[in-house]
């Protein structure tokens, strides 16, 4: 399986830039792994939330390909554990999902365009949190959801 992380905009805080490259070099060690930053929306100043939110979605639709499974981190998506979550991710790897590819939009949110071409939303959290650092929460949950997978020490209850 191949997972790609899609995300608006550069990781610009050092920190989580150190724990994001921490916890991808752990996830490779279980799955093909690859995050995108797309770059910020230019000129937003005289642009509506929902034209930023348009511009951000056009470009992150030209980076999902029609057989991608299409997942979106939103907070309001289907809330799980992080055991019902690598219970997602195991029943995607039985299914040979070849390609599942996760998205984390920009401050607004997903157009109506992305969502519609999204399979499925997730929430990590009902709390809100800056996009940025949503990437290390997910990503870190990622190798979480792995390691519970394979049945290793990482996550206890």
């Amino acid at each position: 399986m191949n997972i790609l992380l899609l995300c608006m905009g550069k990781t610009q805080e050092p920190y989580l830039r150190e724990g994001i490259l921490d916890y991808e070099k752990r996830l490779i060690r279980y799955v093909r792994f690859k995050r995108l930053e797309l770059p910020d929306v230019k000129s937003t100043s005289s642009l509506s939330f929902n034209q930023i939110k348009e511009k951000e979605g056009n470009l992150l639709l030209k980076n999902v390909k029609v057989s991608d499974h299409l997942i979106l981190f939103d907070e309001k998506g289907c809330a799980y554990s992080s055991k019902q979550m690598s219970y997602q991710i195991e029943q995607h790897l039985q299914r040979g999902t070849r390609d599942l590819v996760f998205a984390i939009g920009g401050s607004f949110g997903f157009s109506p365009d992305v969502i519609n071409r999204a399979n499925e939303m997730w929430s990590l959290s009902k709390l809100t949190f800056p996009h940025q650092l949503v990437r290390l929460l997910c990503v870190e949950q990622l190798y979480r959801c792995f390691t519970i997978i394979k049945g290793e020490a990482y996550h206890h209850e």
